[in-house]
């Protein structure tokens, strides 16, 4: 009896062991797709925004400063850019009478860079109702799918994360006074909208509106030797060239006063600069509260020694090379 109950104890280790193990492979290989999934998704991710692309833009009156329409061939949502006085026409076009989510850009008074991001079931009325209602803006663009695809949810979530992804990005200043909630979609779904999503933020950028384009240092700085350093007097200030211009991080100072042979337009662009609070005094110097992007290196450092000098002989690099030397005698 005695070596039964060890035999039936024995048996019921085992078994639990065998359950125990089980167990831990189908987890195992729950992970195992699960990274595999999260790799496969970002890795295309990275690519479509890296590789060499195909896009196409429609110029339905024959005007390129006019509406124009772009799309990738492969993918399923296209964008449709309107300046505001043609927005009368857009309206006669079929277009705009779609599910998407939509954009409006305008300057403020300053010169500040805004837009307005929203969703709609039918983007052409709810556009008529901003035509009528909102006074900043002067272009809009509208993403919506060239297959009629896209769902209420679909658009809501995208005006979610885009609100959201714009915020992050800091490119512009957004006028939504509220914050829309993130609708419940599905594993799948979300996949699918972050897509469209990749596509969206291409095309804008390729109209003109790179309202998600970070010019943060983590992103436009990929190695140190890649942050030029300007040192004057008192004051330390880091930037990088990029393909708009001169960007200055945040964080940066600049002196509080000009030199009395400052030039007018660089004194004026200090105090808009001042007056946007993108610079605020602090401990006798001014401080950068964000990436800003300059015209040049030349005006960056005319802006933040307070007078006028020659920006590709002033920044340096970690190895103390010029910015001249690194970007434009690449050839001698």
């Amino acid at each position: 009896m005695k070596k039964q109950n060890i035999a039936l104890y024995a048996d019921e280790t085992l078994s639990s062991h065998i359950d125990l193990t089980i167990i831990f492979i189908v987890i195992y290989l729950f992970l195992l797709v699960l990274t595999i999934f999260v790799y496969i998704y970002y890795s295309e991710s990275i690519i479509m925004q890296k590789r060499a692309q195909t896009i196409q833009i429609f110029l339905p009156d024959g005007n390129p400063r006019g509406i124009r329409i772009a799309d990738i061939l492969s993918r399923t949502v296209k964008a449709i850019l309107f300046p505001r006085n043609q927005f009368e026409y857009m309206l006669q076009r079929e277009e705009l009478a779609n599910v998407g989510f939509y954009f409006l850009f305008g300057k403020s008074d300053e010169g500040k860079d805004l837009v307005y991001i929203g969703e709609a079931e039918n983007c052409a009325e709810r556009l008529k109702s901003h035509h009528s209602k909102k006074d900043f803006w002067n272009y809009g663009i509208a993403i919506v799918s060239k297959t009629h695809s896209l769902t209420k949810t679909h658009v809501k979530f995208l005006e979610h994360y885009s609100i959201e992804q714009a915020r992050a990005a800091s490119r512009y200043q957004l006028e939504n006074s509220v914050d829309p909630a993130m609708p419940y979609v599905t594993e799948s779904m979300e996949a699918e909208m972050m897509d469209c999503f990749d596509t969206a933020k291409i095309l804008l950028s390729t109209l003109g509106y790179p309202l998600f384009d970070s010019v943060s240092k983590k992103v436009v700085s990929r190695t140190s030797s890649d942050v030029f350093r300007l040192r004057g007097k008192r004051i330390q200030a880091e930037g990088n060239l990029i393909d708009d211009g001169f960007v200055v991080f945040k964080g940066s100072e600049a002196k509080l006063k000009t030199v009395p042979s400052c030039h007018k337009y660089l004194i004026d662009l200090r105090t808009l600069l001042e007056e946007t609070h993108v610079i605020e005094v602090k401990d006798n110097i001014y401080e950068f509260r964000e990436d800003y992007i300059f015209t040049s290196p030349s005006t960056a450092v005319g802006v933040l020694l307070g007078r006028s000098a020659n920006g590709w002989k002033e920044w340096i690099n970690l190895e103390e090379k010029t910015l001249d030397e690194i970007k434009r005698n690449v050839l001698g």
